[in-house]
């Protein structure tokens, strides 16, 4: 599994080195425009028809709001922030804080949605339970991420002059334009431990020589194949 993990991030990596830098700025810049004008409409269709939350949020919380209805909910504190809920017919017993924003099932603290127990405890209190949905879910502040337009890049030919800071690249780091090419492989540990470790003889299983030059590869008459019979 780790060496396909590792010869994945190989093929990547060796493949984007290929390309010029201009083509991937390019690839990702019309990318990105793709998304945000597919998520700017998908967002403005959704507020369009009166939707307060995103949809990921909806189908989260519609599922805690049929389950609340098993919960009994004692209440331990005269603000109405602290309670005791019980899970029917498990028996299962929690504490909510309401003021903390915190449920002992750690999904509000996750998720930042009200769970089944948060819903519960505001039906038995008449509480509003969309107060506990975080900002991020709403639809109002989803098209305020995707408000952004990215403009054409036009020809590069007419682009200014660029006058930052200048890259200077690093002469180790160039290929070699002669001889075999040095290995790019990213080495995981047991492959480390090969290399530095003594030379092994897959013939005899002998130290200090490779298969090509194993004394047993000849025979007793100078013929190579170890003089079986």
């Amino acid at each position: 599994m780790t060496t396909n993990l590792v010869k994945c991030i190989n093929l990547v990596l060796k493949g984007t080195r290929n390309h010029p830098i201009l083509a991937l700025v390019r690839a990702i810049y019309y990318q990105l425009n793709e998304l945000f004008a597919w998520k700017s409409t998908e967002a403005y269709q959704r507020k369009r028809v009166e939707f307060t939350f995103s949809e990921f949020a909806t189908q989260r919380i519609e599922p805690n709001m049929q389950c609340a209805g098993n919960i009994v909910v004692n209440q331990f504190d005269r603000r109405n922030e602290v309670f005791e809920v019980h899970e029917m017919p498990s028996g299962k017993v929690l504490v909510v804080d309401l003021a903390r924003r915190r449920c002992d099932c750690g999904y509000f603290q996750v998720e930042r949605l009200p769970c089944r127990h948060i819903i519960a405890c505001c039906a038995n209190q008449r509480l509003d339970w969309q107060v506990y949905v975080s900002d991020v879910y709403k639809m109002s502040e989803i098209q305020k991420v995707y408000r952004v337009e990215f403009v054409p890049l036009d020809d590069t030919e007419t682009w200014p002059d660029y006058l930052g800071p200048m890259m200077v690249m690093n002469p180790a780091l160039r290929r070699k334009s002669k001889g075999r090419p040095k290995s790019t492989c990213y080495l995981k540990e047991m492959d480390s431990r090969e290399m530095h470790g003594p030379r092994v003889c897959r013939l005899c299983g002998g130290q200090g020589h490779s298969r090509s030059r194993c004394p047993q590869r000849a025979g007793p008459s100078g013929v190579g194949g170890g003089g079986g019979s």
